[in-house]
């Protein structure tokens, strides 16, 4: 899904933005480019950069005991970027105002890219199928969306990974236009690497057709 949803709301709530989407997505890529164009990252730098992430994951290992009731550090958050799994999306504060860029990828792409990633890390990547992975993240994107579209305090722009790679000039300009018009464009534009997709998705095609 493509373009910008948008809801009319009074902005009286603090606001946070925040980098959403399925693991492997380009949720990383995105807290950088919000980063060079002018939004602080809300980051502990305990999980580092890596053969998987070679420019690191900006995480906030908090984020991920907000389903647990952790949410007071979100007062941090006020003012800056940080990055959500779109699973803990519903545990958000609702006294806050989110601006949400929500990275969508092709679901070969992402199911590869994990598989790459589980194999890093000795894990077994043929847990569950193909088919099986991919019907379970259809559908909690679904959720995910209309859950999204139901809250008045949440704004959303959807922001497909291969769209950013191709030609990032438009994509970049809908995102400063969402966030205010005060980003600096070229240094966000600056951040994309093409070369970084194109060689590691032309190594998983390798190691695809010769498994």
């Amino acid at each position: 899904m493509k373009g910008i949803f948008k809801k009319l709301f009074g902005g009286s709530k603090p606001v946070v933005t925040v980098v959403s989407g399925l693991p492997r997505s380009g949720t990383s890529m995105m807290m950088k480019m919000l980063e060079a164009g002018g939004i602080p990252p809300l980051t502990d730098k305990i999980r580092t950069a890596d053969d998987d992430n070679p420019k690191g994951y900006y995480e906030f290992e908090r984020v991920k005991q907000m389903d647990k009731g952790d949410t007071t550090w979100m007062a941090d958050a006020q003012g800056k970027s940080v990055k959500v799994i779109s699973q803990l999306l519903k545990y958000m504060p609702a006294e806050y105002e989110y601006k949400v860029i929500f990275m969508r990828r092709n679901m070969s792409e992402i199911l590869a890219s994990q598989k790459k990633m589980l194999i890093n890390r000795g894990e077994d990547p043929e847990q569950a199928s193909d088919e099986e992975i991919s019907a379970l993240f259809e559908k909690h994107l679904n959720s995910v969306m209309d859950w999204m579209a139901a809250r008045p305090n949440v704004s959303v722009i959807y922001i497909h990974y291969s769209d950013m790679l191709a030609n990032p000039t438009p994509q970049v300009a809908q995102i400063n236009e969402f966030l205010g018009g005060n980003m600096n464009i070229r240094a966000m534009s600056e951040v994309v690497d093409p070369n970084l997709y194109r060689n590691r998705k032309n190594r998983i095609q390798k190691e695809q057709t010769t498994s």
